[in-house]
């Protein structure tokens, strides 16, 4: 089989203006939707989750890159020298090879787990309940959101989650539920059966694409970094909304999932998230078959 030509490396000019159009993109969601409240140190209780929960910071995505088997030109190319997974080939600077190498393991997980998610059915019938299995007969001191009140008494929130199945599929929110809910959840999940549990409804499945393209930056362009982050941030918003928690400090009105009328709002808008998640997570599958090279060895990370 003849390989794919080589394109030609980016010009300084046509890759300075990719990286600053998505610097000043990442700026903009960044304003409206900071990590940290008025300026602070302290964590916004919405927000700030996809930069405590996931590792990647607001500095790495504000950095463009311009994914695997682009070339950059020009003197300011150089700089991306000194970045993990890049390397000078000639004059030009790329992604190299190695660095594709040890991410295999995590490319081919991911496509694994993606395209498993993404033939399945969706789900709409968990009502953002996982938020309630978390606060469910807990402590004062077990409440992950200390500094925002909830809605309702703590009676009256461990009464919605006895009134209504559990039904996450979602390992890393099930982990998350107190000891009491755990046993109320329909499945008991598994980290080895993340791949067997996940369904393209969930909302944490949707915001788990953003961790699955930062993970395998800068092996990905950063825009398909930035598009899954900025539907992570709209499935976080419907994720609190959702939840137990007064957010009206925030202005963010509550979806009141325990009435019937709040469960119909919190479905509608889980499905118009899922529509738009399926679509980012082909985009996101395509990319790394294309990442996926047979003949190269298999290294030994996997995240």
């Amino acid at each position: 089989m003849t390989a794919a030509p080589t394109p030609p490396p980016l010009t300084e000019a046509v890759w300075l203006a990719a990286a600053h159009a998505h610097r000043d993109r990442v700026d903009g969601l960044l304003e409206v939707h900071p990590p940290t409240v008025g300026g602070s140190d302290v964590v916004h209780p919405v927000w700030g989750f996809l930069f405590t929960y996931y590792s990647f910071r607001p500095a790495q995505l504000r950095r463009w890159h311009p994914g695997h088997g682009v070339a950059l030109a020009g003197r300011a190319a150089r700089g991306y020298a000194e970045y993990t997974g890049y390397t000078m080939v000639g004059d030009v600077v790329t992604v190299s090879a190695d660095y594709l190498r040890k991410r295999r393991r995590t490319v081919d997980f991911v496509i694994d787990l993606l395209t498993t998610s993404r033939d399945r059915s969706p789900r709409f019938n968990c009502f953002g309940l996982h938020e309630w299995a978390m606060v469910f007969q807990a402590a004062p001191e077990q409440i992950r959101h200390t500094g925002v009140p909830l809605r309702l008494s703590p009676a009256d929130t461990d009464e919605v989650v006895r009134s209504l199945p559990l039904r996450c599929t979602h390992f890393d929110a099930y982990r998350f539920f107190t000891g009491p809910a755990r046993p109320l959840n329909l499945t008991v999940l598994d980290r080895d059966t993340q791949v067997h549990d996940e369904q393209p409804g969930c909302i944490h499945a949707g915001m788990d694409l953003y961790k699955w393209a930062h993970k395998l930056s800068p092996l990905l362009p950063a825009e398909l970094v930035a598009d899954a982050f900025d539907l992570a941030l709209d499935f976080r918003e419907l994720d609190m909304r959702a939840s137990p928690y007064d957010l009206s400090e925030f202005a963010l009105e509550p979806i009141r999932i325990e009435d019937a009328a709040g469960r119909a709002d919190y479905v509608r808008a889980q499905t118009r998230l899922s529509d738009r998640s399926q679509q980012l997570r082909s985009r996101l599958i395509d990319t790394c078959r294309r990442l996926s090279v047979p003949e190269l060895d298999t290294g030994t990370d996997r995240s």
